[in-house]
C-alpha cells in the first residue's frame, strides 16, 4: 500500500512541477516534494501501527486427537477413510468382534438371576425361621401352661395318698403327664434354640449388603455393568467433528487395547488462528474487532 500511494504522489509531482510545469521545479519545491512523502509516510505507519496493526507471523492452530481402542479384540469394520471427508461426532470409526464380550454379559447376567433367586430364598428362609420362632414360643407358652396345672394336680394327689383319701394310681398317672410335658416343653424350647441359630445365621449373610443389596448379588451387578460398558466399548466413535490423519487400521487387524499405540489420529476441523504482534500495536485492539486475512 505503501508504494501504490508513493507512485500515485510521484505522478501528480510530475504532472505538476514536470508535464503542466504549474510550478517551478527549484530547490525549495525539490526539499518540500521530499518532506512531505517521508512525513505522511511516517505518520501513516504510526497510525496504521495504531489503528490498524498488521503481522506477518501468523499461525493456524489444530488439536489432535488420538483414538485409542479401550478394548481388545479383532478389528471388523473400519468405516472411515484417510483424506478430506468429514467425520461428524458421534460417527462410527471403527468396530470390534462384540462376540466374546457378549458372551460374558450373558453369563453374568445369569448369574445375577441365580443370585437374586438364592437372595429370594434367603429371604423366605428369614420369614421361616421367624415364623417357627414364633411357633415355638407360642407352643412352649401352651405347654408351660398345661405343665404348671399337672404340677398343682400332682402336689393335690400326693396330699390325698398321704391321707388316705387319694389314688396312688391317679398320683402316678399324673406324675407321667408331668414327665411328658415336661419333656415337649424342652423339645419347644430346643426348637426355638435352633430357629434362633438359623435365622441368626441367615441375618448376617443378609447384612453384607452395599447399597440396600445382597452383597453377591451387588458385586455381580458391577461385573456386569462392566462388562456392559466393555461391550459397549466395541463400537468407537468420533469424539469430534474432524478430519481423518495418519490411519492404521484395517479389517482382520488386532487391536491390543493400550493406551500407547494409537490406531488414528483425528484432526480438529474447527482451529485457532494465532496472529504475534508487539505490545505497543494492541492497545486499541478490542474483542469484536474485524480481522482480515490473506493466504
Amino acid at each position: 500500500m505503501e508504494i501504490l500511494l508513493l507512485g500515485i504522489y510521484s505522478f501528480f509531482v510530475w504532472l505538476i512541477f514536470i508535464k503542466f510545469k504549474l510550478l517551478p521545479w527549484n530547490a525549495t519545491s525539490q526539499v518540500t516534494v521530499v518532506i512531505i512523502p517521508v512525513v505522511g509516510m511516517a505518520a501513516l505507519i504510526l497510525l496504521l501501527n495504531v489503528f490498524a496493526p498488521s503481522s506477518a507471523d501468523v499461525r493456524v492452530y489444530k488439536y489432535t486427537v488420538p483414538i485409542v481402542s479401550q478394548v481388545r479384540g479383532r478389528v471388523i469394520e473400519v468405516a472411515v477413510e484417510e483424506g478430506n471427508r468429514l467425520v461428524k461426532k458421534g460417527d462410527v470409526l471403527f468396530r470390534i468382534d462384540p462376540t466374546p464380550y457378549q458372551l460374558e454379559v450373558n453369563t453374568l447376567e445369569a448369574q445375577l438371576v441365580g443370585m437374586q433367586g438364592s437372595q429370594r430364598e434367603l429371604l423366605e428362609q428369614e420369614k421361616g425361621a421367624s415364623a417357627k420362632i414364633d411357633e415355638s414360643q407360642s407352643r412352649a407358652r401352651e405347654i408351660g401352661a398345661r405343665l404348671d396345672l399337672t404340677r398343682k394336680r400332682v402336689q393335690q394327689y400326693r396330699e390325698l395318698v398321704v391321707t388316705g383319701a387319694g389314688s396312688k394310681f391317679d398320683l402316678e398317672r399324673t406324675e407321667a403327664d408331668a414327665l411328658e410335658q415336661q419333656g415337649q416343653l424342652d423339645a419347644a424350647r430346643n426348637a426355638e434354640a435352633q430357629a434362633r441359630a438359623s435365622l441368626g445365621q441367615i441375618q448376617q449373610k443378609l447384612r453384607a449388603t452395599f447399597k440396600g443389596e445382597y452383597s453377591q448379588v451387588a458385586q455381580i451387578r458391577a461385573q456386569l455393568e462392566n462388562a456392559r460398558w466393555m461391550l459397549q466399548e466395541t463400537t468407537t466413535r468420533s469424539p469430534c467433528d474432524c478430519y481423518v490423519v495418519n490411519l492404521q487400521l484395517r479389517p482382520g487387524g488386532f487391536v491390543a487395547g493400550l493406551p500407547v499405540n494409537p490406531v488414528m489420529t483425528l484432526l480438529e476441523a474447527e482451529g485457532q488462528v494465532i496472529a504475534f504482534f508487539h505490545q505497543n500495536e494492541l492497545h486499541q485492539v478490542a474483542p469484536g474487532n474485524e480481522a482480515e486475512f490473506a493466504l
